[in-house]
């Protein structure tokens, strides 16, 4: 038999649906105006709906841009960025957690300092770098400041130590190296912790803007945030709020999908990892 809802849960399940509809109503807002008639000012009418639902806005807007190239850069900056700092997390994580040296605690102070550094402050010094390597307007250029991770450092090295100290001892005794301590005891028990980590590089990622702008000429390099700015330019009439919508409806599109896809084993992931 199921307890009756008290007064009490009732008015946490309000609160929580009132959360949920006020985070939903840009997204709301974008959808609606994504498909208002472009010919229609925002004064014309209701501010969200116009006098008829058209697609015309999408079909302007993938026009301006080539878009499945966008998406392509898209997907190679947030898949070489992960892929490199699933290495460096790893590698880095393991060491704070397990192995003992002279100033690890200095180490780990410093790296929980960085977390408080603002992105915008290492540009010019970034810029510098890729410049002088000669990777400007390439992909490498954009993934190369991403390669490492504080966040995902810590949150491997809080993983790893939650992981008993004595399958470890068990495994060096068998024989096993460091690779096949990794490969067998500690990526498998922290595979939630990798998922939430993923999660957070991937949606990041894909809506970095500011370092792909500064590093990238070419429409061949530049990713989706950086095209969607081409929309802005390519008004000629004051501001085409509709088209605008449905640029950015073009680039959220993917992630929103892949979270209502998979909505349940995110929330499982972060609640594994500890995330709050």
């Amino acid at each position: 038999m199921t307890a009756k809802p008290t007064l009490g849960s009732r008015l946490v399940s309000l609160f929580t649906l009132v959360i949920a509809g006020i985070w939903l109503t840009p997204l709301i807002f974008t959808l609606l105006m994504s498909v208002r008639p472009p010919a229609e000012a925002i004064t014309q009418g209701g501010l969200f709906f116009g006098s008829t639902i058209t697609l015309e806005n999408y079909v302007n807007a993938w026009n301006i841009a080539p878009w499945p190239r966008h998406y392509l850069s898209s997907i190679i900056f947030v898949v070489g960025t992960l892929v490199v700092q699933w290495v460096t997390v790893t590698m880095a994580g393991y060491a704070f957690a397990r192995m003992k040296f002279a100033g690890r605690n200095i180490l780990l102070i410093l790296l929980l300092m960085q977390l408080m550094i603002p992105p915008g402050v290492l540009l010019v010094q970034n810029f510098a770098t890729v410049r002088d390597l000669g990777l400007f307007d390439t992909h490498w250029a954009m993934m190369l400041p991403y390669w490492g991770s504080a966040f995902g450092t810590l949150l491997l090295r809080q993983t790893f130590r939650e992981i008993p100290i004595d399958l470890e001892e068990a495994a060096r005794i068998d024989g096993a190296n460091w690779f096949q301590l990794m490969r067998r005891i500690y990526i498998p028990l922290a595979l939630p912790a990798y998922v939430a980590f993923s999660l957070v590089s991937i949606s990041s990622h894909w809506n970095e803007f500011l370092w792909p702008l500064v590093v990238t000429q070419s429409e061949n390099v530049r990713p989706l945030t950086v095209a969607l700015s081409r929309l802005i330019r390519t008004a000629d009439q004051g501001s085409m709020y509709s088209l605008l919508m449905a640029g950015t409806v073009l680039v959220v599109a993917p992630l929103s999908i892949l979270f209502i896809l998979f909505q349940r084993r995110f929330v499982e992931s972060f609640a594994s990892s500890g995330i709050k």
